[in-house]
């Protein structure tokens, strides 16, 4: 079957992301090869490849493509890593996780929202994420440790669950912050301690759980 968005989404790895800064020649391939319309509602498939976010259900939102290749490209991976997501969302993060990790397990509250995603996620042959229904908040501790956890939604302060289901050397990235701006912070664990670096300011929906 043709791909009609092929070029939209060419056009959109062209001027919302390369010239934005993402340089890691894994993520730019990623985000040019998964197909983003799959994983917003049919009425908003035109605008599936527009620089910004776009409402999909429960309140909820799929995040703007040039954050999604900003956070992908700060967890510096490699291939070989056992990724956690927390909130799955639409699970288009997940999507061009599974291209540039080996495992990925993600999270999410919503029910119909894990379903949803799961589905879409079979459809594009996406073998390598397990979906999981539950409180991202607490992270999955059933296989933990993660060499890489990512966060798409806005915690008050840094799950410390999270941090204790990260392995050593391995790296955290979340939106930190209440309100409407948050700061995206990339975290690494370097011997039981954390160096937190700040890359940018952010609008995500506030992380479900006990830290929102």
């Amino acid at each position: 079957m043709k791909d009609i968005y092929k070029n939209a989404r060419k056009n959109m790895v062209e001027t919302q992301i390369m010239t934005r800064g993402i340089k890691d020649s894994r993520v730019i391939w990623a985000m040019q090869d998964v197909p983003r319309h799959e994983f917003v509602p049919e009425n908003m498939r035109i605008y599936a490849y527009d620089d910004y976010p776009l409402p999909i259900a429960e309140g909820q939102t799929i995040s703007q493509p040039y954050m999604v290749a900003l956070m992908t490209e700060c967890l510096e991976l490699k291939g070989n890593e056992k990724v956690l997501e927390i909130g799955t969302g639409s699970g288009y993060q997940a999507a061009v996780l599974s291209l540039l990790a080996e495992k990925v397990y993600t999270r999410e509250i919503i029910e119909s929202l894990a379903a949803a995603a799961k589905k879409t996620l079979a459809k594009l042959n996406c073998k390598n994420v397990d979906v999981i229904l539950g409180n991202g908040s607490i992270g999955y501790k059933k296989e933990a440790p993660y060499d890489r956890i990512i966060v798409t939604a806005a915690a008050k302060e840094v799950p410390k669950e999270l941090k204790s289901q990260l392995k050593d050397g391995g790296l955290l990235v979340i939106p930190v912050g209440s309100g409407y701006i948050q700061m995206l912070l990339k975290i690494r664990k370097k011997k039981n301690k954390f160096i937190e670096e700040s890359i940018t300011t952010c609008a995500f929906v506030p992380l479900v759980g006990k830290y929102y």
